[in-house]
């Protein structure tokens, strides 16, 4: 009898694709079982290798299943469509992500424990309700300017502008317009309420667990980016070396070669653009404070922006800061700031 050393599985709501494979990837079993079957099918089977999509829930159930003894494999999405042979199916997606999972230069995604959801879960939700606060901010900006009513950036100009419409001596406003931008101001603060509250709880996060605290002592990274981080890529053990992890965050050039001939491009953006974004507003915060400065770091930013621009000097300064994560969460070192 044939037997298999692989189960890859399709991973969906209701009903999962569970494919067995050979060491050669010869099919032995490629079946449909519901939600409810997949947990007694896995106990029932000897510990085995598993592979699945990195996707919607894959997190929870590779965690089910790492219980049970087997060993788990998250492949990345990007890397199982060109394994896809005939047209798309369940069945065919399968054996792609059982192929997939078998080639040598294809890193696994890493598992995420509770902790780090429970951290991405918070950063997506705080995510929402910025985008959220900040299209409310520019909707009643547009509609106040056909008033003629101009207010300057930022969140205080704008509070400030909330508080003076309201007045009964500003004439330019009907009292309709009037209620509907105190509801707005309503919605506004209700929305900065909740921003502050998750970020309390990043903050109690941070200042509790070790990995956070090594990642708070570099320049540029902040209660946002350390926790980001942490939810990301946990002690970072999956990277060989720091270039890994930046190039896994797209803040790498592209490359162009054949034959002699070799070219750099912009970045790749690949990977987490969350946290790519969140590092480069580090980035900027760290190069407007360089200035007049000389220590090592600032001897090194300074040139570049002189020699490059603000704006791409902060890209390679993002670069260098996650390099310098990698390595300090891999020693267990706090960030020294050398003269």
């Amino acid at each position: 009898m044939i037997q298999h050393n692989l189960i890859s599985i399709d991973v969906a709501k209701n009903v999962f694709q569970v494919c067995g494979l050979t060491s050669h990837n010869q099919v032995t079993f490629n079946k449909s079982i519901k939600r409810k079957d997949l947990v007694d099918f896995m106990a029932n089977i000897p510990p085995v290798e598993v592979a699945m999509e990195a996707c919607y829930s894959s997190h929870y159930w590779a965690r089910c299943f790492d219980s049970m003894g087997h060993r788990v494999k998250l492949i990345p999405a990007q890397h199982v469509t060109p394994f896809v042979r005939g047209n798309k199916s369940d069945r065919n997606d399968a054996v792609a992500i059982g192929e997939a999972s078998r080639r040598p230069n294809i890193r696994p995604v890493p598992i995420k424990s509770l902790g780090q959801q429970d951290l991405q879960c918070l950063h997506r939700i705080r995510e929402r309700y910025v985008t959220q606060r900040t299209a409310l901010i520019n909707q009643a900006k547009g509609l106040l300017a056909e008033y003629g009513i101009i207010a300057p950036p930022g969140h205080k100009a704008f509070c400030r502008l909330l508080r003076e419409v309201a007045q009964p001596e500003q004439l330019l406003l009907s009292p309709l317009l009037k209620r509907q931008l105190t509801q707005v101001g309503d919605e506004y603060y209700a929305h900065t309420d909740r921003i502050d509250e998750i970020q309390h709880t990043l903050t109690d996060f941070a200042k509790e667990h070790p990995l956070c605290q090594i990642l708070l002592s570099v320049p540029g990274i902040g209660v946002i980016n350390a926790t980001a981080i942490y939810s990301a890529i946990g002690d970072g053990s999956q990277f060989n070396n720091g270039r890994e992890f930046a190039v896994w965050l797209g803040l790498t050039p592209k490359q162009y070669s054949s034959g002699e001939s070799f070219r750099s491009g912009g970045i790749t953006k690949r990977g987490n653009r969350y946290l790519r974004k969140q590092l480069v507003h580090g980035a900027r915060a760290v190069l407007s404070r360089c200035k007049n400065k000389t220590d090592r770091l600032s001897a090194w930013a300074n040139p570049l922006i002189k020699r490059r621009g603000f704006n791409k000097a902060s890209v390679a300064m993002a670069a260098r800061m996650a390099r310098t994560c990698w390595v300090l969460l891999n020693k267990k070192e706090m960030y020294q700031l050398t003269s």
